[in-house]
């Protein structure tokens, strides 16, 4: 039995040995000229995704942080894929993905896709030291065009907006139903999400979340509610930017 283990662990040492021989042979040291190619490379294909990125946010808007993300990523990815060797790549580059927080404070889901577009072009830029410089153009036309033609064209625009309407009301009337008719001719769907008194129980705070038209005048809808709470506060925002109501 003993000399059974004894040779398996005899075995498993020796695999791990030629294992090691194997990675270690395989192993090349990048030249400086390789890093310096493809840290340029990054930084110019960097500077590229951030100005495709400014041009589809300029209605809603963006931070410079952001866009300083998207410049640098590229190269930073690039030149850890340069000073790696081709079998410890994959691991290598699973560690940089674990050290970005892809988070929204708040912000729009469809940052990460530019997150992801740099870094695939980093990776990119990263093999062989930059050696597919011609598929890093490639890859980069074709994903600038399809986001630009995205924005251009409005493509998956929802026809209507997700918002929270807030109403304050006097306590003496009966919210119940009191601006159905207005958010019929206004929203495509609305509900009653959550009624809470304020002001020491004078007034009630209703709060719906709503599907408003787009093209519906904001202002006149607005006015409208007034007129039924007695020019009390009306606030209508995004429903991404509103407290979260959670229901049971």
């Amino acid at each position: 039995m003993l000399n059974t283990i004894t040779n398996v662990l005899t075995a498993t040492s020796s695999e791990l040995s030629s294992l090691l021989s194997n990675v270690t042979a395989t192993t090349s040291t990048a030249s400086v000229g390789d890093m310096l190619f493809a840290l340029i490379l990054g930084v110019v294909m960097g500077f590229l995704i951030s100005l495709v990125y400014i041009f589809t946010h300029k209605k809603s808007g963006y931070t410079q942080s952001y866009v300083m993300t998207l410049l640098m990523l590229p190269p930073i990815v690039a030149i850890v894929l340069v000073m790696i060797n081709s079998m410890a790549s994959a691991l290598s580059l699973a560690g940089v993905f674990t050290l970005c927080r892809y988070r929204t404070v708040p912000g729009d889901p469809k940052d990460i896709t530019y997150v992801f577009f740099a870094m695939a072009t980093g990776v990119i830029c990263g093999i062989n030291g930059g050696g597919h410089v011609w598929f890093v153009f490639v890859f980069f036309a074709v994903i600038a065009a399809v986001l630009i033609l995205i924005e251009v064209l409005r493509y998956g625009i929802c026809k209507t907006s997700s918002m929270t309407l807030k109403v304050t009301i006097p306590e003496k009337l009966n919210y119940i139903g009191l601006f159905d008719d207005i958010l019929a001719e206004n929203t495509t769907s609305w509900h009653l999400k959550r009624v809470k008194t304020t002001n020491f129980g004078s007034l009630f705070e209703l709060i719906y979340s709503i599907q408003l038209k787009n093209d519906v005048d904001q202002k006149k809808f607005m006015d409208e509610i007034r007129k039924r709470n007695g020019n009390l506060t009306v606030i209508l925002s995004l429903y991404c930017y509103e407290d979260q109501v959670y229901e049971k």
